[in-house]
């Protein structure tokens, strides 16, 4: 079991989120008032704060959010997870992996204030089964994985 630390969002694509602490997530949309959601495979992003305190023993002083994703995590490991798991967050919430990792086609934002980037890596994307409010602090598990996501 892992634990939601931030919560993050920004208005526009290719530039850092901020934490915003809370936030709706509306089912098959994404995060309410974020850049990326939207009806498509990836609606919301998730990265480790594992992943990120790589960086931070690189000497690089980053925020969550700062990788351009949604979800911060903390003792679950995302890039490990199949396309198809489905995560179960505090008591409603469901999302589905639908992509591990991405292909940076430009350097962005991100990568000019991090240095590197490391959603394209270690990030995941899921699509929102049913919706609800997540929050820093909320419970979150791998439930199984769903057999009808082609890999």
């Amino acid at each position: 079991m892992g634990k939601v630390v931030a919560v993050c969002l920004s208005e526009k694509k290719g530039t850092q989120k901020r934490d915003v602490g809370a936030c709706k997530l509306i089912e098959h949309f994404g995060l309410e008032g974020d850049a990326h959601a939207g009806k498509w495979h990836r609606q919301v992003s998730l990265l480790a704060r594992e992943s990120a305190d790589i960086m931070r023993k690189k000497g690089l002083d980053i925020k969550d959010g700062d990788f351009g994703e949604n979800i911060v995590t903390k003792g679950i490991e995302l890039k490990s997870l199949p396309v198809g798991t489905i995560l179960k967050i505090d008591k409603n919430i469901r999302m589905r992996v639908t992509q591990i990792g991405k292909l940076c086609h430009d350097r962005c934002a991100i990568y000019y204030t991090a240095g590197d980037c490391i959603m394209p890596r270690e990030g995941i994307f899921a699509e929102i089964l049913t919706g609800g409010t997540i929050k820093a602090g909320d419970e979150i598990t791998i439930v199984g994985k769903d057999a009808e996501v082609k890999e």
